[in-house]
């Protein structure tokens, strides 16, 4: 148990009359509880003193008549003897013991220091109220031990009606059968004010502090020898230049600033502060309005309005008001922003600014009384003007007014910020974060396979290319001969038709007529053989894959004529079994007539061993189901099983001479162009290849080509 228990609980058995006899010596710790309810009851306050932290002696003489009176009460000569009152008897005697001995051990102790504190206002004002608090903590803790603190308030709201002389008497008659206080500390600018006036009558010789005031008030009067201050600089025209910073519309500021004596002074010193800014906004005062009229404004203010809150103690009805109330009435009613010059208002409903620190005023001024009681002369204590420090918002309400952080000074401080994102959804954000990341491995693997794949298919496309190349070259190389039967005939009448010419302008016969028709038959046999070379060139120009829409009939015929003499010289009969209507396909021609030629040439080889009655290939076309279908009959001897199974792997052939690729080329050919290629055997001997090849293009398209 505490000792400060200990005084609850020997005071509430003294005056219940239950303490218990005890025979032994009082232990340290009993002793110790003693020693607290002796001062526990020596400063008992008197009747009618009104203060906080300190008490007024209780009368020596009325606790010691009380106390003869109960001692007579319960004397042997009072009647018989009882059990009872013998141990009433006792337990006086313990308790007065108990004094003396605690009397005895305080005489070793020093005196706790004594201050007066002067308050101007009561309970309420919030600013003021954080002010004590944090003061007399910051006190306790430079004196290492606490301080008695008697607080008093000497403004309108602390004594209503009384005048300021019967305040001051009432204050020293506190004081009148103790020591004075120490130190007199007066916050704020009535209390200020309060003892610059009655000082003779306010322990003139003890030092006085004056704190928590603007410096107007507290140097507008050189300070005396024993006097100090801990002011502040308000610097209201910094606050105003604060809003038109972050609200640059702001056409009218409307100053809460209460009612009486002090609002007037103030208003006086703003107005004329305020002067550089008349033009640019209007400024309205409330000591004119109730605090109803007031929050019925603030409701209705109109736009590009900001309240500006300096402190609200009384209305012009003169009824006291808390500023914690006024201020969460007016932010909840209000329809502008709410500013003000302390930090205290800040998270109170104040958006922010340049504020001065109450906390900061605290601990200068606890800073100043802490050296004066250790005996520093207050002529010596020196504590610069407290100014506002770095402008300092709350998030919440810029939020509410749609003020962007962009507007802020640079080195503004940005509080009570919201739980940003990451904060109310760590563990979603995490798991979203891990089902991204696996993700987009994934997807950059299907992306590396997709590249690899394309990278692939165009080495695919790139070889099909060389080894078509290779093939018609082949193919031309065995058609060489056939080339040169194709040029022979148009080049042989280009010759007869010169040598004719020749002669007959040696003889003077040659008459225009007969000269233009002769020059016509030279000219069309050599357009004949300008296609025959063409043709042939065509086939054996590199190529790469151009799809567009071509004739398949037309794509045949051509075929056919590349390899007509050859199908003459070896005496084979091709006949075309071609269907009505045109057949237009989406493909390469040259590629096309490739996969035709090699289908040819290879029936033309399974009819070497054949008689010449028998020699015949067949080309036959027909369109079904959107699809368009070529096959090459022939009547050799036909493919085995195993043949077929293995007949367009690379480098697999029949044939004696043959390297196996031109099969396995058109095969790749026809699967570029998205088709199918199958082979079969016939009923009467031979095979037949068939092509399928999509259908659809458009005969537009083919005449735009």
């Amino acid at each position: 148990m505490y000792p400060s228990q200990r005084v609850d609980v020997l005071l509430r058995d003294l005056a219940s009359g239950q303490v218990p006899y005890r025979s032994q010596a009082t232990s340290h710790s009993s002793a110790s509880a003693a020693s607290l309810a002796e001062a526990a009851l020596a400063q008992l306050p008197e009747r009618g003193a009104r203060h906080v932290g300190g008490a007024a002696v209780a009368d020596n003489e009325r606790r010691q008549r009380r106390y003869s009176r109960h001692m007579s009460m319960h004397s042997p000569s009072a009647g018989p003897a009882s059990h009872r009152g013998r141990r009433r008897s006792l337990q006086w005697m313990l308790l007065g013991g108990v004094l003396f001995i605690s009397a005895a051990a305080s005489q070793d102790q020093p005196a706790a220091k004594q201050v007066l504190l002067l308050e101007s206002f009561n309970r309420g004002n919030v600013v003021l109220d954080e002010f004590n608090g944090q003061f007399r903590v910051r006190l306790d803790q430079l004196a290492g031990k606490p301080v008695n603190v008697v607080e008093v308030t000497v403004g309108p709201t602390g004594f209503v009606g009384a005048s300021g002389p019967a305040v001051a008497d009432y204050i020293r008659s506190m004081y009148a059968d103790r020591p004075p206080p120490d130190l007199i500390v007066a916050a704020s600018g009535t209390a200020v004010e309060f003892a610059r006036h009655h000082r003779q009558a306010l322990f003139p010789d003890k030092p006085l502090l004056f704190a928590a005031v603007d410096r107007r008030i507290a140097y507008r009067v050189p300070l005396r020898e024993n006097e100090a201050a801990a002011p502040v600089a308000n610097d209201f025209p910094r606050l105003i230049d604060g809003i038109l910073q972050v609200l640059p519309e702001t056409r009218q500021i409307f100053m809460l600033n209460g009612a009486g004596a002090p609002s007037a002074f103030w208003r006086r010193e703003l107005e004329t502060e305020f002067r550089r800014l008349s033009g640019r906004v209007t400024f309205v005062w409330s000591e004119e309005f109730s605090l109803q009229d007031i929050l019925r404004r603030v409701a209705s203010l109109p736009p590009h309005t900001a309240i500006v809150y300096l402190n609200f103690v009384t209305d012009v009805r003169g009824a006291a008001y808390a500023d914690a109330q006024v201020l969460a009435d007016i932010h909840a009613k209000a329809n502008a922003p709410l500013f003000g010059l302390f930090s205290t208002y800040l998270g109170a409903g104040a958006v922010g600014g340049p504020l001065i620190s109450i906390p900061r005023l605290a601990q200068n001024t606890a800073d100043a009384a802490n050296r004066i009681l250790q005996g520093a002369p207050a002529a010596s204590v020196r504590v610069p003007p407290l100014s506002a420090g770095q402008p300092t918002f709350d998030w919440r309400e810029l939020q509410r007014w749609g003020i962007p952080e962009s507007r802020l000074p640079p080195d503004s401080v940005v509080e009570f910020r919201g739980p940003s994102l990451w904060d109310e959804y760590q563990a979603a954000i995490l798991a979203a974060i891990g089902v991204l990341l696996s993700q987009s491995i994934l997807i950059a693997w299907l992306l590396y396979e997709r590249r690899a794949r394309q990278h692939a298919e165009a080495n695919g496309r790139r070889n099909l290319a060389l080894a078509a190349d290779a093939n018609r070259r082949e193919t031309i190389s065995t058609l060489a001969t056939s080339i040169a039967h194709e040029l022979g005939q148009p080049l042989s009448a280009i010759l007869s038709n010169a040598q004719v010419l020749q002669a007959m302008v040696e003889a003077d016969r040659a008459t225009p007529d007969a000269t233009g028709e002769i020059v016509a038959d030279i000219r069309t046999e050599a357009t004949l053989a300008s296609q025959i070379i063409e043709r042939h060139r065509a086939m054996v120009r590199g190529h790469q894959l151009q799809k567009k829409p071509i004739d398949l009939h037309r794509a045949i015929h051509e075929s056919v004529a590349l390899v007509a003499h050859d199908l003459k010289t070896r005496r084979i009969e091709a006949s075309l079994d071609l269907a009505p209507a045109p057949l237009l396909v989406e493909g390469d021609q040259v590629l096309l007539q490739q996969v035709l030629v090699n289908l040819i040439r290879n029936a033309m080889d399974a009819l070497q061993k054949n008689e010449e009655d028998k020699r015949r290939v067949t080309i036959r076309t027909a369109s079904a189901g959107g699809r368009v279908e070529v096959s090459v009959c022939d009547t050799g001897a036909g493919l085995s099983a195993e043949a077929m199974r293995t007949l367009f792997m690379p480098f697999v052939t029949t044939k004696p001479d043959g390297l196996g690729l031109g099969l396995a080329i058109t095969q790749r050919i026809v699967e570029a162009h998205e088709g199918t290629i199958a082979v079969h055997g016939n009923a009467d001997g031979g095979a037949t290849f068939t092509v399928t090849l999509p259908g659809g293009a458009r005969p537009g398209l083919l005449r735009r080509a």
